[in-house]
């Protein structure tokens, strides 16, 4: 009898370790295609894909197939909802807006729960935070914001702190996760002097915050550059407003 309960202890822990020794998620250009191409987003995919260039970002962030993503001021859901397709059944898409900023976007955030409820997007959650402090009911893999890390110190949300909410970001990911930042570029040396006049902010400001926060800088993408935006005037500007030059960093929590 011993030996029978000490083969199916053996047992169990060959399973265990097993179980352990799986491989990680991989990066799925093809899931990532199949979520471009999905017939649930067309329109979105015709009047946006050109100008957001979603394919190399995503591509950059890394999002794979079973990730946990959470999609910060997710606007209309562009973004959302290509997330809700690569990570897939086994993945999970937290939609998050902070009250302060949500209470200027009650359309968006009713439309996105509409988005939510239908099984085609299963996959996603639909939160409104009760403060700027962002939070996550589990570890995540990305964090992903596109323009509006230049939000958080105006007055709008309540002048908060980009250092803050890098440091938010940096708890709530696993380690080796990315916090991908897209934003408006502001002209070098600006620093966070134009985030409320032209919803804009400094590039090597966002790069100290963050680094500060504990992350490392992992690679960037130059697909939203475009030389010909002054980069010191409103990015709603009827002149470049849809063709801001834009940076697209990508940051990794040390495993």
């Amino acid at each position: 009898m011993k030996r029978i309960i000490l083969a199916a202890a053996i047992a169990v822990t060959a399973l265990a370790g097993c179980k352990k020794a799986e491989a990680p998620r991989q990066f799925s250009q093809a899931a990532l295609d199949a979520a471009l191409a999905d017939p649930g987003r067309k329109d979105q995919r015709a009047a946006a894909d050109a100008r957001r260039k979603p394919g190399p970002l995503i591509a950059l962030a890394g999002v794979k197939p079973g990730d946990k993503v959470l999609d910060l001021i997710p606007g209309t859901g562009y973004w959302t909802r290509i997330f809700s397709k690569v990570v897939g059944p086994d993945g999970k898409v937290y939609a998050v807006w902070p009250q302060a900023y949500a209470r200027t976007a009650m359309g968006n955030v009713a439309d996105l729960r509409k988005v939510a409820a239908d099984k085609y997007y299963g996959n996603i959650v639909v939160e409104v935070q009760p403060s700027t402090t962002l939070t996550s009911p589990e570890p995540l893999d990305v964090v992903w914001t596109s323009q509006n890390f230049h939000d958080y110190p105006d007055e709008f949300m309540g002048k908060g702190d980009p250092a803050s909410l890098a440091r938010d970001a940096f708890k709530i990911l696993k380690p080796g996760g990315t916090f991908m930042i897209v934003d408006h570029m502001a002209k070098p040396g600006r620093g966070l002097g134009d985030t409320d006049t032209l919803h804009r902010i400094d590039p090597a400001a966002v790069r100290k915050i963050v680094e500060a926060a504990g992350f490392r800088f992992a690679g960037e993408s130059k697909v939203l550059n475009n030389s010909g935006d002054p980069l010191d005037i409103p990015v709603f500007d009827k002149s470049i407003r849809g063709r801001t030059s834009q940076f697209a960093y990508k940051f990794v929590k040390p495993a």
